[in-house]
């Protein structure tokens, strides 16, 4: 019953709404007569004639340089054989879908009805001005080497076969971090490889090309081990004939280094794997059921590497950290292929990306802890999104090496950043502010450092340059976190407000000489010091830090509550407020108040807005703010309407040279055209608004929430705005991600703050 439940909700998730995966969406804008007449008839002409007169143009004034055709012919469809070329359009669709949603590269899967090799390469050829590359897909043995090879040959677009070279590029960047943590050298250890079809040839090749010698690789088929005395051998097979006498694969793997199974499931047992060297490398690949199931591998011996092709299990060789970035970085240069110093440079950046720290969103996916390299992570997980940024930018470097690449890149960092918006989200706003903090790192103040997440940001900091960590809490409890997840705080001062400290004392009279009028003794400002937030409060107010963060493990208002006793508002304004950095495609937006305040008054609307605005300055941004309502400068009346339209004018006399309007609704605000034909008095007419300041907590709240569900924009804070030095509080639950910008804002505030310490 449960396999048939499972089988239906496959059934349902492809048939049901609209049928397939996939489905083509405009570019441009169509909404009026007008943009029909210029996408299409009369005015597409203009851009066909330019194309006529420069074929290249194509690149310029169509999709080509972007979309990439997915080809097959139905025969070999993942495991399920010659199933014919519809059947197999379900995989290829599903093939368009993770170009899509891994690299931006739109695809039409192409399902042909032939099996004829000069056929195949024929129709195919014929397609070339459509498609920038070519993705071929599920073409058996050994046809699929000789249409692969023509049409390289014969076409100006790069084309690849990825059952060939996808698998053989993921495995080759597993297998060079495999020896590295077994300690062997690549052209010294012995390699069995089962199964002899397109995906195992094209392995064993890359691996020859990457140092490991043919004579120590053992390939073996359906008829065993790949004999040089061996009658009618195919031409990829003769090469990889051996001359030892070995006959099977129990014989072929006795003594053996590394074994990458492409071939069936369940064919290699336990003993087996006792036989093979120390430190056995064993890449069972076979889907759905590898060669050796992981369970068994992993309990025959202690010290094997291992990776399978699936996604429950570590170390998973899974084509997509390969294709789609691959592509990428071939049609971002025109490159007219994808040739052997293309498909290295992949390998090569693969293998160094598993190596670096990875971030916490990779952690939060997969639902682990501290992901580290060693053997349980020799190659990255599919779902890190540095992947685009670090494979095709080697890929695109290797075309401009080679000389295959058409259109080279000149501005590197420009192209990165291209890559990482991409990924649906600008991450300029924060790579700038990064960049300023790691100029000046300044002292930042951990309240929390007993939570991992908030010693793993700190580290993170540490190691980037960012900030000059100080940790507060418990030091063995501290330095057993740290051991445990393989953290090093060796240089980040820990203090403990519970033992004795050398400012202590002075911290309590500095805390009861704030407190004394508001019934707090010395004695209780002893005791309100073994609390971290007031401990590390008075430490910034002593000149010891330059920022404080805490929160995490708390109600946001109770830790914000030590905060204003001891730093206080900062002069100019008497209310703190809580500010939403939205980052999104269209750049950044700043919305407040979002956390304190739940309604605010009029007085209270003018201070946050004045506040948001020097803190929107002090991160090297110009406000530009509108004031929110559900109407548009009086066309409705009411009291939200009324108390925005009063602040308005307020902050107009008040600060003549603060770029503000309203009262306006959002959507007038967002779209200055729309402004400007309605409203063309607006003092914001030309002026792209940045800083959206709402009439109470809900609506604020609310929206920021929203367009983050919907996955529209990223949300840094909320950051703790209108207090004299930089304090900023983090939510429950914080990610290491959201610590990490949240530290990167307080440095930054610091810095813009002039802030010193002794």
């Amino acid at each position: 019953m449960k396999d048939k439940a499972r089988k239906k909700e496959i059934l349902d998730y492809h048939s049901q709404g609209r049928p397939g995966k996939i489905e083509v969406i405009p570019s441009k804008p169509t909404n009026s007569q007008r943009d029909l007449a210029i996408a299409y008839s009369p005015g597409v002409a203009e851009p066909c004639l330019e194309i006529e007169k420069n074929v290249d143009d194509v690149y310029k004034y169509t999709a080509k340089g972007n979309l990439v055709a997915v080809i097959s012919n139905g025969t070999a469809v993942l495991g399920l054989g010659d199933i014919g070329p519809e059947a197999s359009k379900p995989v290829m669709e599903g093939k368009g879908l993770l170009f899509k949603i891994f690299a931006d590269i739109d695809v039409f899967d192409i399902e042909l009805n032939v099996k004829d090799v000069d056929q195949f390469v024929a129709t195919v050829k014929a397609m070339e001005p459509t498609f920038g590359g070519v993705n071929l897909e599920d073409i058996k043995a050994p046809e699929c080497f000789e249409i692969e090879r023509r049409l390289k040959e014969e076409m100006n677009i790069p084309v690849m076969h990825d059952d060939q070279h996808g698998t053989a590029i993921i495995s080759s960047a597993a297998l060079l971090n495999a020896v590295e943590l077994a300690e062997k050298e690549l052209k010294n250890v012995r390699i069995v490889i089962n199964g002899a079809g397109a995906s195992a040839i094209s392995c064993t090749r890359l691996f020859e090309a990457l140092g490991a010698d043919r004579k120590n690789i053992i390939m073996l088929d359906s008829k065993g081990v790949i004999r040089a005395d061996r009658e009618n051998l195919e031409e990829n097979k003769r090469y990889f004939a051996t001359q030892v006498d070995l006959h099977t694969l129990e014989e072929a793997l006795a003594g053996a280094d590394v074994f990458v199974g492409l071939s069936k499931g369940n064919v290699v047992s336990q003993d087996m794997i006792r036989s093979m060297a120390p430190n056995p490398i064993v890449f069972a690949l076979a889907n759905p059921d590898p060669e050796i199931a992981y369970d068994l591998a992993m309990a025959a011996r202690e010290d094997i590497i291992m990776a399978t092709g699936r996604s429950d299990h570590p170390n998973q060789v899974n084509n997509v950290l390969g294709f789609p970035y691959i592509f990428r970085g071939a049609l971002d240069v025109r490159a007219s292929r994808i040739n052997e110093e293309m498909k290295l440079a992949a390998v090569k950046a693969l293998a160094q990306l598993a190596k670096t720290p990875v971030p916490e969103v990779v952690n939060l996916v997969y639902g682990e802890k501290n992901i580290q390299f060693g053997k349980n992570y020799i190659i990255p997980k599919p779902f890190d999104p540095r992947l685009i940024y670090t494979v095709s930018p080697a890929v695109a470097k290797a075309a401009m090496d080679s000389g295959v690449a058409k259109h080279p890149i000149t501005d590197w960092d420009g192209y990165n950043l291209e890559l990482k918006k991409r990924l649906g989200l600008d991450e300029k706003f924060m790579n700038l502010l990064t960049q300023k903090a790691k100029r000046d790192p300044k002292k930042v103040v951990f309240a929390n450092a007993d939570s991992f997440k908030v010693l793993k940001a700190a580290q993170i900091v540490y190691d980037e340059g960012i900030a000059k960590p100080i940790l507060l809490g418990d030091v063995e409890l501290i330095q057993k976190i740290a051991d445990e997840n393989a953290l090093d705080i060796s240089n980040m001062p820990i203090i403990d407000p519970f033992k004795a400290t050398p400012r202590f004392e002075e911290y309590a009279e500095g805390l009861f000489e704030k407190r004394k009028r508001k019934g707090v003794t010395l004695y209780d400002a002893r005791k309100l010091l073994m609390n971290r937030s007031y401990y590390g409060c008075m430490m910034l107010e002593a000149g010891e830090a330059d920022a404080f963060v805490s929160g995490i493990t708390r109600k946001y208002a109770h830790a914000m509550s030590p905060a204003l006793q001891v730093i206080g508002a900062e002069p100019g304004t008497g209310r703190v407020s809580g500010m939403y950095i939205m980052l999104t495609k269209h750049g950044q937006f700043f919305f407040s108040d979002t956390s304190v305040t739940p309604n605010p008054t009029v007085e209270d609307i003018v201070d946050i807005t004045i506040s948001t605005a020097n803190a929107v300055k002090r991160l090297g941004i110009k406000p530009v703010v509108a004031l929110l309502s559900y109407s548009n400068f009086g066309s409705v009346e009411g009291e939200v309407p009324k108390k925005m339209s009063q602040a308005t004018a307020i902050l107009k006399e008040r600060y003549p040279g603060l770029l503000v309007d309203g009262e306006m609704q959002a959507n007038f605000a967002m779209d200055n055209e729309m402004l400007a034909e309605n409203f063309p008095f607006s003092e914001l007419v030309g002026h792209q608004v940045n800083t959206f300041i709402f009439p109470d907590l809900a609506s604020a709240n609310m929206s920021y929430k929203m367009l983050q569900s919907f996955g529209a924009a990223e949300a840094i804070g909320p950051v703790l705005i209108g207090l004299k030095k930089p304090v900023h509080i983090l939510q429950l639950g914080s990610t290491v991600r959201e610590i990490v910008n949240m530290v990167t804002i307080a440095v930054v505030d610091a810095q813009t703050r002039g802030q010193k310490t002794k």
